[in-house]
């Protein structure tokens, strides 16, 4: 088990969990980052004692280090004060839980300073697989998975070997509106959206999770993760949420990770591998489950995950590109500027305009990022 922990988006649902994994099992927690969520981290700060807290705003950084001025936690500030609380001396792990791209460039850092990844943030790998999964290589860094999937993948494939795999099997709840026509869903509401019916996540997690660019950022992480070619992942939709995902092998056995829907359940795993903690969480009751439901995804209707397997086959910047569009369309149907529909028309468009560079280095897929977040905002503010 790990002796000291860093959680990187420590506000966040994801990161709100871990800390409840971390007192479970008396881990020490080391350094705490957030954006701007001054109350939360000073309650934070007072119950888990860190040595380090970082915020991304530096006003909120300036806020919080008066609040705490009576306890001995180092407030930090901005990105500098990220990166140095991600390589602190103490944490030999870093959990990274932040949304979106933001999680890149601390992760790439961690790495560079030797910290195992407990890696929650999808987009890491969905923007730099190829840069992170050589760069963890090389510094001998391992790469725990925290999503419930792809948790359930590791422990599917643990003591067989990658070369029997036939293909990864990822479930998906089929969110809010499954079994939802086009027209049904040309008028739903941001209201509708973020009511998940099985997990509680964040607001733009859940958005993802309703248009199912979630299971698609999952797809293209789960190759890196893994090493397999998107040819061999596929998505089924499984309601229940009981099945996190499969792994069928080339004998035609297929193994399963079954739990209940609790993300602490991954979250503890990640922290503990190869240990199996105890702990009070949800378990699944068969008397209460009845059936396990499967069935194909609807790619017309829920195009996002064409779009992610675009991407994922032509590879270099595309993933990233897709992705920066994803965020600033999810903000924009968040803030009421477009449909819910017109979220993937956007990321759709970007990546028609996207020129694609094959092989780029950390350095393009900044610019990428930059580049096709622009052109989401040109989209959207001309009107389509």
């Amino acid at each position: 088990m790990i002796k000291g922990l860093c959680i990187l988006g420590s506000t966040g649902s994801i990161g709100v969990q871990a800390l409840n994994v971390c007192e479970n099992l008396k881990i020490n927690v080391v350094s705490l980052i957030a954006n701007n969520n001054i109350k939360l981290m000073e309650e934070q700060i007072r119950q888990y004692k860190p040595k380090v807290a970082a915020m991304q705003d530096e006003r909120a950084a300036s806020l919080l280090k008066q609040a705490v001025k009576d306890t001995n936690t180092k407030v930090l500030a901005g990105h500098d004060g990220i990166i140095e609380a991600v390589t602190h001396d103490d944490a030999d792990m870093v959990l990274t839980s932040v949304v979106g791209i933001a999680g890149l460039l601390p992760t790439v850092a961690a790495i560079k300073a030797g910290k195992d990844i407990a890696l929650s943030n999808k987009e890491t790998l969905v923007t730099a697989g190829p840069i992170i999964t050589e760069l963890a290589k090389e510094k001998g860094v391992k790469i725990f998975p925290v999503d419930s999937e792809h948790s359930a993948i590791f422990q599917c494939l643990a003591g067989n070997r990658n070369r029997d795999v036939e293909k990864i099997i990822l479930t998906a709840s089929g969110g809010p509106f499954r079994g939802y026509t086009k027209e049904q869903l040309k008028n739903v509401t941001v209201e509708q959206a973020l009511k998940h019916p099985n997990w509680s996540m964040g607001s733009k997690i859940t958005i993802d999770s309703a248009t199912m660019m979630n299971k698609g950022l999952e797809i293209i992480e789960a190759m890196w993760l893994f090493n397999v070619p998107v040819s061999k992942i596929e998505v089924i939709v499984h309601p229940e949420s009981i099945i996190h995902s499969m792994v069928a092998f080339k004998d035609g056995s297929i193994m399963a990770q079954m739990g209940a829907p609790d993300m602490r359940i991954p979250i503890q795993l990640a922290l503990t591998w190869p240990e199996r903690m105890e702990n009070p969480f949800r378990r699944v009751d068969f008397d209460i489950l009845k059936t396990l439901s499967f069935t194909k995804p609807d790619l017309e209707t829920f195009d996002a995950l064409k779009l992610a397997y675009e991407a994922a086959e032509t590879g270099g910047t595309l993933p990233c590109a897709m992705n920066a569009a994803n965020e600033v369309a999810v903000d924009m149907f968040l803030k009421g500027r477009i449909s819910f529909l017109q979220i993937t028309e956007v990321v759709g468009q970007v990546m028609k305009e996207h020129f694609v560079n094959t092989k780029p280095v950390l350095n393009d897929i900044i610019d990428t990022d930059r580049k096709a977040r622009e052109l989401a905002r040109t989209i959207i503010n001309g009107g389509f």
